[in-house]
């Protein structure tokens, strides 16, 4: 027995869809299938509702819309969807940098998502003509493709109120001998050409706007005209405005623009590209919201690909999270609330012990003054206290910088440390020198080190000593640098950031040592190892 996914019921969300429909529930289905954790949200409004059957949907032929919508939802939730009614009041996004949203719906329920994929559809505004909407979807028609077969060989009228009413009659003609024009009362007589299709075609023009439709017994009647005289007719057909429904989306920036079809605007529209993708990233858009005049089965096309799109998209995301388990955004690691956190989390983030380079290459230094950056909980600036030098510690983390100096204070040193709060990326040292400038493991984003060494390099007394140690990119096979390759560096790749003629180079090599790996087992690891003298 084959057991199938059980539905998602949390408040968080990799998608969440606003709107149930065609487009929707074919984009849940992408991201349901692709494993992904998906609300659909749905107001309960489809704009084909009135409407008896869909058509020209391949394998589903006259299926009323509503049983089309039941059915999609039963196969979607067969993948885990979570489908239930809602209607979407605000989006805002989870800050102002990242692509998460919070989703809030009239009803006061949040929940939040990693993308937003919008099939909320259009409203059909329809021309205000007393009886009109009673029978709209059924005998008032707009679409010659949706309803045009079942009206055929049937006496037609045309609303003219935009200029899509020459297009709708041509093509409304196509299905029946007996079609009529009828302006409104704004609306523009024909041009000469436009006369002359008419006429070559058979179809008369009724200058004598409409006041009314008339039914009987549940049957369109025909047109009541302003003179009082009947026209009577099977169906009308009309040429709706449309309005996106997007009102919800404002908080993003994204609001409904102009549809334009030959010249005319026949509504509104959000904007969107082949994929789905809108201007607000982390939202896609598909079906009748983007394009108004698309039919059923174009609209579930359209939300297919959405949601292929929109899994491709976090694939990328959740690969790019793997090589960076600590945040997707590198930036966000180089800030001083995270690094606080990280240290106030826990009694001790380091192991407490010299770094081994540093033992190594100052073992032999004359004591003096020295720079300890990103001096952290304090490791390295006491054990050069405790071998004689007055260390300058900076760090950016206020919290790891109170942890430094207490425990300068418990190993006896505190009168020989002095911790200053200091982001590195805006260091500058002014008229002031140490005999020791030493940075261990400091790694910046984008290519930053070079720029850095520059400004530590500034820093060193002449005749002193400038020490850089990082961790060279082959230990990214140990598992242990989060896949972090832009942050490593070789000893190479710092050496042109001192000027020849002020430094002579002493070590540029990589180093091997053992560490504890992921698992606790001891791995091999490397450290890219520069020290420069700076002559005197």
């Amino acid at each position: 027995m084959t057991s199938t996914p059980q539905q998602q019921d949390h408040s968080e969300y990799d998608v969440v869809v606003v709107g149930g429909g065609a487009a929707g529930l074919a984009g849940a289905m992408a991201l349901g299938r692709s494993r992904r954790s998906v609300l659909v949200l749905d107001s309960g409004e489809p704009r084909n509702a009135p409407a008896g059957h869909v058509h020209n949907y391949l394998g589903r032929e006259g299926t009323p819309p509503l049983e089309l919508v039941a059915s999609g939802r039963a196969e979607v939730e067969q993948y885990g969807v979570r489908v239930t009614a809602g209607r979407v009041a605000t989006v805002r996004r989870w800050d102002r940098a990242g692509t998460g949203f919070v989703v809030s719906t009239e009803d006061g329920r949040e929940v939040s998502a990693r993308r937003l994929l919008v099939a909320t559809g259009v409203t059909d505004d329809l021309p205000d003509l007393p009886g009109l909407a009673a029978r709209w979807g059924r005998d008032v028609l707009h679409c010659p493709y949706c309803h045009g077969w079942e009206v055929r060989d049937r006496r037609i009228a045309v609303l003219a109120g935009n200029g899509m009413a020459m297009h709708q009659t041509m093509l409304f003609r196509q299905l029946s001998d007996d079609v009529v024009l009828v302006l409104g009362a704004e609306a523009p007589a024909p041009g000469e050409a436009d006369l002359e299709r008419l006429v070559a075609r058979g179809v008369r023009v009724v200058a004598d706007p409409p006041v009314e439709v008339l039914a009987e017994r549940d049957a369109l009647r025909g047109l009541r005209l302003s003179s009082g005289e009947v026209l009577e007719c099977d169906a009308v057909v009309v040429s709706p405005a449309f309005r996106a429904r997007v009102d919800f989306l404002a908080g993003l920036g994204l609001e409904a623009e102009p549809l334009e079809a030959g010249g005319q605007v026949l509504g509104t529209h959000l904007a969107a590209d082949a994929t789905g993708a809108t201007a607000a990233p982390g939202v896609w858009a598909a079906g009748n919201v983007v394009d108004p005049m698309a039919q059923v089965i174009g609209s579930a096309a359209a939300g297919l690909r959405a949601g292929a799109v929109l899994n491709a998209d976090l694939v990328e995301e959740d690969t790019q999270a793997a090589l960076h388990p600590h945040g997707a955004d590198l930036e966000a690691l180089f800030e001083q609330p995270g690094w606080d956190e990280r240290y106030a989390a826990s009694d001790a983030v380091w192991s407490g012990r010299v770094n081994p380079q540093l033992a190594a290459e100052a073992a032999d230094l004359a004591p003096g003054r020295a720079l300890d950056v990103g001096s952290g909980e304090g490791a390295d600036a006491i054990w050069l206290a405790e071998h004689g030098w007055q260390v300058t510690g900076l760090d950016f983390s206020v919290v790891a910088l109170e942890r430094a100096a207490g425990h300068a204070e418990r190993a006896a040193v505190g009168a020989s440390t002095d911790w200053r709060h200091v982001d590195v990326r805006d260091f500058d040292a002014g008229t002031e020198r140490w005999d020791l400038v030493s940075s261990q493991f400091m790694h910046l984003p984008d290519g930053g080190m070079p720029d850095l060494i520059r400004r530590l390099a500034a820093a060193v007394a002449p005749g002193g000593t400038l020490l850089v140690v990082g961790h060279h990119p082959d230990d990214l096979p140990t598992g242990l640098r989060h896949g972090h390759r832009e942050l490593m560096f070789t000893p190479e790749d710092l050496v042109p950031a001192l000027d020849a003629d002020e430094w002579e180079v002493r070590v540029a090599e990589v180093r091997a040592r053992t560490a504890d790996g992921p698992d606790g087992a001891p791995v091999v690891v490397r450290d890219s190892v520069l020290r420069a003298l700076r002559r005197g």
